[in-house]
């Protein structure tokens, strides 16, 4: 048995170095989510805050509107679906670099669940706090940026690293336009050793791995900020 493992180590793993498949496309997959993760920050803080705006005075009606449609589409439709839309329909006959693509789609499906976030966060901040904020003389905008936002991220960075740790997950489908990620390494070498288990078992273990250390992150910050509450 012991031997058996060893041979298909070897064979997937250590043969004609295909271990880079995976180290590669380790590297590809955090790119995405890095990168994807600030696109969706800076989308889902503008929606949240136009929504807010709007909500609040009754401004910005045609930018809300659209913001909802946006909210609408992008959580009501696959990752993966808007995913090839954006690589085979929208850019179909432009030429440019699959991981841009892969980050405009995964950012651009991140900012719809990071809006709502930021928009809950925003709204359970007591009313009292703009009334207060205005009282001073501060505008609206002057408001929200320094009294409110930074009392409403207390309340939204734990639930936006969980975000984070879903973003990374669905990443994994980047494979569908040939984008050479974790999953898509894990594949490769399965296809040139016809063996799937040690491949395929070894991405469900560095993803499980990432996974585990964003989520001991999420409970650090998670206690730090009961303690500061406190």
């Amino acid at each position: 048995m012991w031997e058996d493992f060893k041979a298909q180590f070897i064979l997937n793993f250590v043969n004609e170095g295909r271990w880079r498949y995976l180290t590669n496309g380790l590297l590809v997959t955090l790119k995405l989510t890095f990168f994807a993760v600030l696109l969706g920050l800076v989308i889902g803080f503008t929606i949240a805050f136009i929504r807010n705006i709007h909500a609040d005075t009754g401004k910005l009606k045609i930018l809300n509107f659209l913001c909802g449609v946006y909210l609408t589409i992008i959580r009501g439709t696959p990752v993966v679906v808007q995913l090839m839309i954006i690589y085979f329909v929208i850019f179909g006959s432009v030429r440019i670099d699959k991981s841009v693509t892969a980050i405009l789609a995964f950012g651009i499906n991140s900012g719809a669940y990071q809006a709502e976030i930021f928009r809950s966060g925003i709204q359970s901040v007591p009313k009292g706090q703009m009334e207060a904020g205005r009282s001073l003389g501060f505008s609206y905008f002057q408001t929200m940026v320094k009294i409110i936002m930074p009392q409403a991220l207390k309340t939204t960075v734990p639930t936006l690293l969980n975000e984070v740790i879903t973003l990374l997950k669905e990443t994994s489908v980047a494979g569908y336009i040939a984008l050479e990620d974790l999953t898509k390494g894990g594949d490769i070498i399965r296809s040139r050793t016809y063996s799937a288990f040690m491949p395929l078992i070894a991405v469900a273990l560095i993803y499980l791995v990432m996974v585990l250390i964003l989520e001991r992150i999420v409970k650090v910050i998670e206690r730090r900020l009961k303690k500061n509450e406190k």
